[in-house]
């Protein structure tokens, strides 16, 4: 099982590092968000499930030459009262390490959860009691504040919220286009999408390939929303509203989010041409595969 620990190892980190910055540098996720987010969820579960049975094959291939020959092997002997002698503190070592890994990954995400859960209930809470229903939009609450603002808030007992900047600054055609866009959020809960990321970033934020995971992810979801909405209001109006509420960033805020709005403005106002049928199939392949073959290479006697 060493070259299969090998391959495997090879393969997470390819997947972490240059893999995940060729695909954020890469124009065509823009002409297929959603095949895009496919394969980024796939990068990211297919190099955990890689780095972690990289170090699992190690550590127990003195045990078999499959995993799970290997494991079953390991756990009769322990049934046994015995330890192997062919687990050296090497391979010992090897498979505490991926243990450990695994550990930091699942706990890290356990922790980030609870927390957003925790954000949003005080979140939910604050906006009960400072924000008034909005009778022309279901579940659309206004807060009273001048800046244009619109955000949803995702979760069982979700909102969307717009600040009286919003309703004073855009028309009704304007309005509805916003809401469109954050109810798109809402419905394809775009916030699991990019729990996993911020989970994975907080856990190796040295790794810039994750960094850049969780950056082209939340472009992307951006995106996807967008293409909803504009398949429900008219472009123009939605382009607007957008500008509208996005332009009320402060002064200090960085000028890449200046730049990443005038991009979707673009891509709403002039969408990029769809990928060829072949292409958007392939991707949806290829992330498929990238989860498959770590798993096979782990499971295959």
């Amino acid at each position: 099982m060493q070259l299969t620990a090998l391959g495997l190892g090879l393969l997470g980190v390819l997947l972490a590092e240059p893999v995940s910055r060729a695909l954020a540098r890469a124009r065509w996720p823009g002409r297929d968000p959603v095949g895009a987010l496919l394969l980024w969820q796939a990068v990211g579960l297919g190099g955990g499930i890689s780095l972690f049975g990289a170090g699992l094959a190690y550590g127990l291939s003195p045990m078999g030459h499959s995993l799970p020959t290997a494991a079953a092997a390991l756990s009769a002997s322990v049934a046994a009262g015995e330890w192997p002698d062919r687990m050296d503190p090497l391979h010992v070592g090897a498979l505490l390490i991926a243990l450990g890994v695994l550990v930091r990954l699942l706990s890290v995400l356990v922790i980030t959860t609870v927390r957003t859960l925790r954000a949003r209930r005080r979140h939910r809470d604050l906006l009960d009691v400072l924000a008034t229903p909005w009778p022309h939009a279901s579940g659309t609450r206004v807060l009273d504040h001048p800046v244009p603002v619109a955000y949803c808030l995702p979760g069982r007992s979700s909102r969307l919220v717009v600040s009286a900047g919003v309703l004073d600054t855009l028309d009704t055609a304007g309005v509805v286009a916003v809401l469109a866009h954050e109810r798109a959020h809402l419905r394809e809960r775009h916030d699991l999408v990019v729990l996993p990321f911020v989970a994975w970033g907080a856990t190796a934020p040295f790794v810039r390939g994750m960094v850049h995971a969780q950056l082209a992810v939340a472009r992307l979801i951006e995106m996807r929303a967008d293409d909803v909405a504009r398949r429900l209001c008219d472009p123009t109006e939605l382009a607007t509203a957008l500008k509208a509420v996005g332009g009320s960033a402060p002064a200090a805020a960085l000028s890449s989010f200046t730049d990443a709005l005038e991009a979707r403005i673009d891509r709403i106002t002039a969408p990029p041409p769809a990928l060829p049928r072949v292409v958007h199939g392939l991707i949806r392949l290829v992330a498929l595969a990238l989860v498959a073959v770590p798993v096979w290479l782990l499971v295959a006697p």
